[in-house]
């Protein structure tokens, strides 16, 4: 590409600051977005600065709504890679989905169950005594708990 070439379509394409300010993220984490594989410059020029097409502000969006719904940047890199291959990348997305959905339910079973086991020891300890500052123990409630 000749050098009037390469200037004509940085003037067509964004600087990285500039994806930066549109998009809301810092041009950090569009470097390391970059070494993950989940943007790519459309070009780079010989000073080495980075060029994006109009294109990559709405994949950097995208990334950033699949992270909301609490995506991994490595399901997201799946997500993208399923798309560049020509495959839809909706069922992946909804099995995605669905496996975060089991994990969420068992989290609040786990964690219920402990706020039960938390409440249940408030209750015990609500009318005891405080200990003697004198006294070796550290604190006798918590030394009081039942392990594992």
């Amino acid at each position: 590409m000749t050098k009037f070439a390469t200037e004509s379509l940085e003037q067509q394409l964004l600087k990285i600051g500039e994806l930066a300010k549109q998009t809301g993220v810092t041009v950090g984490t569009l470097r390391y977005y970059e070494s993950l594989g989940l943007l790519e410059p459309a070009l780079r020029n010989s000073s080495g600065y980075r060029y994006y097409t109009a294109d990559a502000a709405r994949q950097v969006q995208f990334i950033k709504k699949a992270q909301r719904l609490n995506f991994s940047l490595q399901e997201i890199q799946q997500i993208l890679t399923s798309r560049r291959q020509g495959i839809t990348a909706c069922p992946l997305v909804q099995d995605l989905l669905s496996r975060k959905i089991n994990f969420f339910e068992q989290e609040i079973q786990r964690m219920s169950a402990f706020k039960a086991e938390l409440e249940a020891y408030k209750k015990l300890w609500t009318n005891r005594a405080s200990d003697n500052p004198d006294s070796e123990e550290l604190c006798t409630l918590i030394e009081g708990v039942k392990e594992g």
